[in-house]
């Protein structure tokens, strides 16, 4: 038996996890990641690297604290893509960019080949990847610029303060937009094109490979073994996928702040109308093609708190396996993706005057319903582009703890939902396989354990899924 600590770094918050080799989660510590706004820009945001560093020992203390006896034999971790760490010169964290900032977006225009930087990135020009980031952090605030001597991903920023090495996982590279996703190297051509210095590049690493040792001070503090290890790890979404029994041809979703939509392929994948994101799997082995509709649990969780604060998630899925009508629709979902595009405007849409049978769980109910939709948009085109076809999809993470979101995807796809065990933590299981695969150690499926949502005809999300498309386009027009 061997013992994992996983940090798990997300958009909203950040877990740290004490995990055995067989998948038991021991403990678990959880913090609310803060940010900041940079008033110099008109959508700017970003973290300051020491503060969730000290909430991450905290967690680490605390379960060390529970677990006295517990030796951890390797460090790993995830992060949230799009989101980078600088580094100094003296290799110290003084600025993050998540991937909620969009400070590049006023440049994006000044940006030439387009279609050339899709070909090699797999991405499409925009303020969302990290290559903009910085470019508009070059523009505004060069002092800060300046300072760079290396950008990690947030996931290897970890293995900074474990180990005090710089490098970055393919998986991640991908999604600074300056990795050519074909050649699996770092691309002079897209650092050009961004007007970056290539010298800010760290060197490569492999998900799943022991990096290096964990600094003796951390080895002492909290008591791991002699020789323990940082494994890496790498973006959260291919890590997440880890959990889950993928081969080529299969399709995921992974619902979280986000849900990505996406494919697993031996070969890249090419639309010359640019509709899909092609990133890196692990290592840069293997190819992901996505579709996704932005956020999307990030808006449930924020209308659950301000509308029905009172009551339990159990008590809003009761009440939603009741519902035979509903009185309103609701589009939060950020990306129109298959047209490059974000949606400005949002809201709840229902009949004037306001019906008197329309109350707050409503209102839930239908943001969790322009969710399933959202995915189910990105769902059936990714299908008619890539001819992958299953009979059935994976679901995982956090969002498929809802069994009513569960059932809407299955019902409007016509297709099997698969929910593996530890899909609610699917990145920390993840992490958890690639650190027993540096150890040699076996990572079992059992095929038949999973939860099985097959699809139902007529119910009330069919009903729904018209007039909220119709409300959506309006809306947007």
């Amino acid at each position: 038996m061997k013992y994992y600590l996983i940090v798990d770094l997300g958009t909203g918050n950040t877990r740290v996890a004490l995990v055995s080799s067989l998948g038991r989660i021991l403990g678990i510590r959880t913090f609310t990641n803060t940010y900041y706004k940079d008033e110099k820009y008109p959508d700017a945001q970003y973290f300051i690297p020491n503060e969730w560093e000290r909430e991450i020992y905290r967690c680490c203390e605390e379960l060390h604290r529970e677990f006295p006896d517990i030796r951890v034999s390797a460090v790993s971790s995830a992060g949230a893509r799009q989101s980078i760490v600088l580094l100094d010169n003296e290799g110290k964290a003084f600025y993050g960019l998540p991937n909620i900032d969009n400070r590049g977006r006023d440049y994006m225009g000044q940006i030439q080949e387009t279609d050339r930087i899709y070909e090699l990135s797999g991405k499409w020009v925009t303020e969302d990847f990290c290559a903009a980031k910085i470019m508009g952090l070059k523009k505004l605030r060069p002092e800060l610029y300046e300072r760079i001597d290396k950008i990690v991903s947030v996931s290897e920023w970890i293995c900074c303060i474990f180990t005090g090495i710089a490098a970055m996982e393919h998986s991640q590279a991908c999604e600074t937009e300056l990795y050519d996703i074909e050649q699996k190297v770092w691309s002079t051509e897209l650092c050009r094109a961004y007007g970056i210095k290539t010298s800010v590049l760290p060197p490569l690493a492999s998900a799943g490979t022991k990096l290096a040792s964990v600094l003796p001070r951390f080895i002492e503090k909290y008591r791991m073994e002699d020789n323990a290890v940082f494994v890496i790890g790498g973006a959260d979404t291919q890590v997440a996928l880890r959990q889950v029994p993928m081969k080529y041809g299969d399709i995921a979703i992974v619902s979280g702040t986000t849900s990505p939509v996406v494919t697993l392929s031996e070969k890249k994948y090419y639309d010359p109308q640019q509709r899909v994101w092609e990133d890196a799997d692990l290592g840069g082995l293997n190819y992901l093609t996505e579709m996704n509709p932005g956020v999307t649990g990030l808006n449930y969780q924020r209308v659950k708190a301000a509308l029905c604060p009172d009551l339990s998630y159990d008590r809003l899925e009761k009440i939603y396996s009741e519902k035979t009508e509903f009185h309103c629709t609701a589009s939060f979902s950020s990306l129109l993706f298959y047209r490059r595009c974000s949606l400005r405007n949002g809201g709840f849409f229902m009949e004037s005057p306001f019906s008197f049978k329309a109350d707050k769980t409503d209102m839930c109910y239908a943001v969790l319903a322009d969710i399933a939709c959202s995915v189910y948009e990105q769902l059936y085109r990714l299908i008619d582009l890539t001819k992958n076809n299953s009979r059935y999809i994976y679901g995982l993470g956090g969002g498929f703890q809802s069994n009513a979101l569960r059932q809407m995807i299955a019902d409007l796809s016509g297709l099997e939902l698969r929910l593996y065990p530890g899909y609610e933590q699917a990145t920390v299981q993840g992490l958890v396989k690639l650190c027993n695969v540096s150890f040699n150690l076996e990572n079992n499926y059992d095929s038949s354990d999973y939860l099985s949502y097959t699809p139902k005809k007529d119910s009330l999300i069919h009903k729904y899924y018209p007039v909220w498309l119709k409300n959506r386009v309006r809306a947007n027009s």
